[in-house]
């Protein structure tokens, strides 16, 4: 069986996106080329992968299964090639970045130094929430990733604390609650809440934090933007809680930010295979990173 890197590579996209026209785009191939590719890899395995449909591909018993060695082999094809690529120094190579939506402005400096201390390394960023990046790093499709604290598989994953920030109660300033110094769990139980998309590690915090309390939110939306968050309190279809950073942002003066009773934090930190070596540039991204904390 010789099924070329290129083709898993353009397998694991097209699952990644989920639709035939927007992967081929991202691939800069055609449609029908990609189309035959993939029909051409499932006639070398003798078994349908993929269920197509107008509107999105998904994955056959036997796709999950390829889906997952074709994770692994093209995540130890890109470790050889950045080793390989270090042999004369970090002068170039890939770096599988991974980064929460809303920590994507606080990482900026941190990664403006990386870049200038390493312009030969190219960074390929990809967003998810902070559970979304815990699968992608025990996927081997990231090699480090910036997340919140503290994360779910802590058994599998390392983590480095970096900088961490006092959590808000975000409410319009014509909430009942508003006149309130601190707000508690409880406070929020009786009104519409916005809760983060539940592969965002907040999101889980709350879970378990709401369960020790006792509390059943209400919740009536999810978001994973932080500006839309903040659009939708300041309309008044419900409360949401925010980080400070997060809270500085949303200039409004039909917003009022109030701290938790008992003060919770939203602890950032970069996290990355514990059992995996770390290529070298996810190295010295975390190298950079301790010098910095």
């Amino acid at each position: 069986m010789n099924i070329p890197i290129k083709t898993l590579h353009c397998f694991l996209r097209l699952v990644e996106i989920g639709n035939f026209t927007r992967a081929a785009e991202q691939l800069y191939l055609t449609q029908p080329t990609l189309s035959k590719m993939i029909q051409r890899l499932e006639e070398t395995l003798d078994q349908q992968l993929l269920i197509r449909s107008n509107q999105k591909v998904e994955l056959t018993q036997a796709g999950q299964i390829f889906h997952a060695s074709a994770s692994q082999i093209m995540g130890q094809w890109h470790r050889m090639e950045q080793e390989l690529a270090n042999l004369s120094g970090l002068k170039s190579g890939h770096l599988r970045l991974g980064v929460c939506p809303m920590m994507s402005t606080l990482t900026i400096d941190l990664l403006t130094k990386f870049r200038q201390t390493y312009p030969g390394v190219e960074i390929n960023m990809q967003e998810y929430g902070g559970y979304g990046c815990e699968q992608a790093l025990l996927a081997d499709t990231l090699d480090i990733a910036f997340t919140a604290l503290p994360v779910t598989n802590s058994e599998q994953l390392s983590a480095l604390p970096l900088q961490g920030y006092p959590l808000k109660a975000c409410l319009p300033v014509s909430h009942p609650l508003a006149a309130k110094a601190k707000i508690s769990w409880q406070d929020l139980a009786p009104y519409p809440f916005i809760l983060y998309n539940e592969d965002f590690s907040l999101a889980k915090q709350f879970a378990r934090l709401t369960k020790e309390a006792g509390v059943t939110l209400n919740i009536a939306f999810r978001s994973g933007q932080w500006d839309f968050l903040g659009a939708m309190v300041e309309e008044g279809m419900g409360l949401a809680i925010l980080p400070e950073p997060i809270c500085n942002k949303l200039h409004s003066n039909r917003l009022v930010f109030l701290p938790m009773e008992n003060e919770l934090f939203w602890q950032l930190g970069l996290i990355w295979r514990n059992n995996l070596p770390l290529t070298p540039a996810a190295e010295a991204l975390l190298t950079l990173s301790r010098q910095r904390t």
